[in-house]
């Protein structure tokens, strides 16, 4: 107490800016002293932070060893009750199907979860679940009533599979997997939609899962434009892959052993020569290939509507391109190739049914290949022969009937040509149809294609990530 009393004594006797001045440096030497007691009370407050924590951890593994040896015996005691035959899947208490993530780990997601995965890698999981993880993601993002976060979300996505489709324009594999996944997405939009017309077959716990803030009516449609794209470039790949093998398989190869001696003459060695060259295909390689396609849709969960017009496409242009090669080559119209045609076509039939595909449509888009192969081995002599021609070629044009019969080659020296009078008595009968004047079928026309609505039956909380996505960023909500 002296010792204030005299410091005040001495501020007296200074001047007024002398006496601030002094006062100022009291403050600081004051404010040092608080300040290093607290920077003191800090250091003791984390150390004992850590020590906490540490404490924590090791509670913690303490708990889930008990819980681990609880589960454990649990499921001891389960497999002696012989009432519960059904093994249920453990989930996590709270989880409602959705997942969190922040906003500056959407570039992370839409790399590991579009741009840079690989099929490969999701083979033995869930079809589609990449098409379900964003669902989920779009679920919360709705939950939390954040457009700009759906927004940001849905078009990123867009753009991935876009910039994927652009890379592997080539690959069949990789464009299936993104046509899956783009129709699944497209689907789960239309599900969870809240639209009635779209939850007929919703359980109660799906519609729990429904969207809850935003219309996302417009998403649909750019999505819907997106897989009419990836379906074209499906398409565009597997006819790139089927088309070098059409003509040599379906015309050129013997699959019928002994035909070969049957051909007209004149033009055996070079049929023959063709078979045995390096671009000879048999008709099992398109079979093969095509098994190839349909295993990988499969596999990937494409939609069987989807595979049913696939194949109708397919079945298309092998009709196309094969008649297209009978109409421009004599050495082919024979009847020996007709038979063999016929034979050819009753595989690819057989082919469709053994693949429970005959609902496809693709054998009537071979209609014209097949009554051009019945054509070259009908009699053309009589007007009676000319009348079966014309009430059995409905699906081939007058001039593809008369192109075929001008064409027509006879096996031997004694069988008799095609007569200019047998194809006038064609003409006369067909005068009277609408016909089209083009002689050869675009081999490149597409069918348009639809996307029948396909629920899923699976709920969001069932549906399991696995840790080679590496989306560890994700929170389960």
């Amino acid at each position: 107490m002296d010792k204030q009393q005299q410091t005040f004594c001495q501020t007296l006797l200074l001047s007024p800016e002398a006496q601030v001045e002094f006062g100022v440096q009291q403050e600081i030497s004051r404010l040092t002293s608080e300040n290093l007691d607290l920077k003191e009370l800090v250091e003791k407050l984390e150390k004992n932070e850590k020590k906490l924590k540490k404490q924590l951890k090791i509670y913690m593994k303490k708990v889930q060893d008990l819980e681990a040896t609880q589960a454990l015996a649990q499921s001891d005691r389960r497999q002696h009750e012989l009432t519960r035959q059904v093994t249920v899947q453990r989930k996590e208490k709270d989880f409602q199907g959705m997942l969190e993530y922040h906003k500056e780990d959407e570039a992370l997601l839409i790399r590991n979860l579009v741009t840079d995965l690989k099929p490969q890698m999701l083979s033995g999981t869930v079809p589609c679940l990449p098409a379900y993880i964003l669902y989920m993601c779009i679920r919360h993002a709705d939950y939390t009533n954040d457009d700009l976060k759906v927004h940001s979300l849905l078009t990123s996505t867009i753009n991935g599979i876009k910039k994927v489709l652009k890379k592997h324009n080539d690959d069949f594999e990789m464009t299936s997997f993104w046509l899956s996944n783009t129709c699944r997405l497209l689907h789960c939009l239309k599900q969870y939609s809240g639209d009635e017309g779209f939850m007929t077959q919703n359980t109660a716990k799906q519609n729990e899962h429904c969207l809850k803030n935003f219309d996302l009516t417009e998403y649909r449609q750019v999505l819907s434009d997106l897989s009419i794209q990836i379906y074209q470039q499906l398409i565009k790949i597997a006819e790139g892959l089927l088309q070098p093998m059409i003509v040599s398989a379906m015309l050129e190869n013997e699959s019928i052993q002994g035909l070969s001696g049957v051909k007209p003459t004149g033009y055996r060695k070079r049929s023959s020569s063709m078979v045995d060259g390096e671009n000879s295909y048999c008709l099992e390689a398109i079979i093969r290939q095509m098994n190839s396609f349909h295993t990988i849709m499969c596999d990937q969960g494409l939609d069987p509507e989807i595979i049913l017009q696939v194949f109708k496409q397919l079945f298309y242009m092998i009709n196309a391109v094969t008649l297209n090669n009978l109409l421009l080559r004599k050495d082919v119209c024979s009847w020996s190739t007709g038979m063999q045609l016929r034979y050819n076509i009753s595989q690819l039939e057989e082919w469709l049914r053994g693949r429970n595909l005959q609902q496809s449509g693709g054998v009537q888009t071979m209609e014209p290949l097949i009554q051009a192969a019945q054509l070259l081995q009908l009699k053309k002599k009589t007007q009676e022969d000319a009348e079966a021609i014309c009430s059995l070629c409905t699906s081939l044009s007058t001039q593809q009937i008369v192109k075929i019969l001008n064409l027509y080659t006879p096996l031997n020296e004694f069988e008799e040509r095609v007569t200019v009078s047998f194809i006038r008595t064609i003409q006369a009968q067909l005068q009277e149809r609408n016909d089209p004047q083009q002689l050869l079928l675009d081999f490149k026309h597409m069918f348009p294609v639809l996307f029948p609505f396909n629920p899923s039956s699976l709920t969001m909380d069932s549906i399991h990530i696995p840790a080679c996505l590496n989306l560890e960023f994700l929170n389960e909500v």
